[in-house]
């Protein structure tokens, strides 16, 4: 795995989303500009606009999993704020990373297949949470001795103001997003927001570098996502596929100027009782550029447990999972992501027999 040697890998976020034409192979693109500046989605009073976006998120989740959004009001300064300090860290010497690697039962850091070993995926990872102190607080007893505790490097100095940032504002998107989609899935006001008092939130920074033979590795493999929603920015170099559901085929995702991809997660599916599903995806590599996207995943409290919504289920649509706890599920997959080989807790372990 070549050393990167200079920042001239990123290619800038333009201010200005470029809206394509939605077609039926392609990743549904919705404009948020209805809601874009307000504080929440309004309920007692909507109009047409916001009839037909709650419409439209409801189909993409059904049909897709994925969708991406424009018109968001995420300042792009903020975006471009933090692009710049991941080409920064990212610039630096492997060595100089590794001062901040992940290690033990802490997930938090810097990773590089190089040193893990973990030869299937072509990238460079660096992983912190949002809000450590809350999940430390809230983390189920019997994993007392896992650990979340953010590896803060000393160079881009910046970087953990401006990540915060951006936090800040991907959270009140969010909760916009999930605001429509309780709308979109028929249940009352804040339903799916009550879980996210006090959220399990992720970032993740991930350079996927250029590779000579992009048909012998992927940058990241086939996977699932476990929160309830995960947000991505990316540059326009592109290589996110999924999987559509009616075929199987995989579809490459257009990179818009802008834009914000969103899929659900494998804790909204089982919310939904497999109304809306987690979907598979894959990074696929540039032979020429480098790749960078900041993924930040949105997961409930720790302490909440995670069923099917009750007004989702009756006779005729019985619960298909049997509840679990989040904090459980989750520590499992990050630990899973440092010890492997392993076999983390997935939803399928949590599915009904008789459905």
């Amino acid at each position: 795995m070549g050393e990167v040697i200079d920042t001239d890998f990123i290619n800038p976020i333009e201010t200005r989303p470029k809206l394509s034409k939605i077609e039926d192979d392609a990743i549904p693109i919705i404009d948020l500009s209805p809601i874009a500046y307000l504080d929440h989605v309004p309920v007692s009073v909507r109009d047409q606009k916001i009839d037909n976006l709650v419409a439209e998120i409801g189909s993409a989740c059904e049909k897709w999993g994925f969708f991406q959004v424009v018109n968001h009001g995420v300042p792009f300064e903020t975006v471009k704020n933090l692009e710049n300090a991941a080409v920064k860290f990212f610039g630096q010497s492997k060595d100089e990373k590794r001062k901040v690697n992940h290690c033990g039962m802490n997930p938090m850091g810097y990773s590089d297949d190089e040193h893990t070993g973990h030869v299937k995926d072509w990238k460079q990872g660096f992983e912190f949470a949002v809000n450590e102190d809350a999940l430390g607080l809230v983390l189920p007893h019997h994993l007392n001795s896992f650990q979340i505790r953010n590896r803060w490097p000393q160079y881009p100095p910046q970087l953990r103001d401006v990540a915060q940032d951006y936090a800040t504002e991907m959270s009140k998107m969010v909760n916009k997003l999930l605001e429509l989609i309780e709308l979109s899935l028929g249940v009352r006001a804040n339903r799916l927001t009550e879980f996210y008092k006090d959220p399990a939130l992720f970032m993740r920074l991930s350079l996927y570098m250029a590779c000579p033979n992009p048909d012998l590795v992927l940058g990241i493999g086939a996977h699932k996502d476990s929160a309830g929603l995960t947000v991505i920015s990316e540059d326009d170099v592109g290589g996110l596929q999924v999987r559509r559901k009616s075929d199987g085929e995989w579809i490459s995702v257009k990179a818009v100027s802008g834009a914000f991809i969103v899929n659900i997660g494998d804790t909204l599916q089982v919310w939904s009782n497999d109304k809306y599903e987690s979907v598979e995806h894959r990074v696929i590599l540039n032979p020429e550029k480098s790749r960078l996207s900041i993924a930040s995943s949105f997961g409930p409290g720790f302490y909440v447990n995670v069923k099917p919504l009750e007004e989702l289920v009756d006779e005729g649509n019985p619960a298909r999972y049997k509840e679990f706890n989040f904090g459980t599920f989750r520590a499992s997959i990050l630990k899973g992501n440092i010890t492997k080989p392993n076999n983390p807790q997935k939803i399928v372990h949590f599915r009904l027999c008789n459905n």
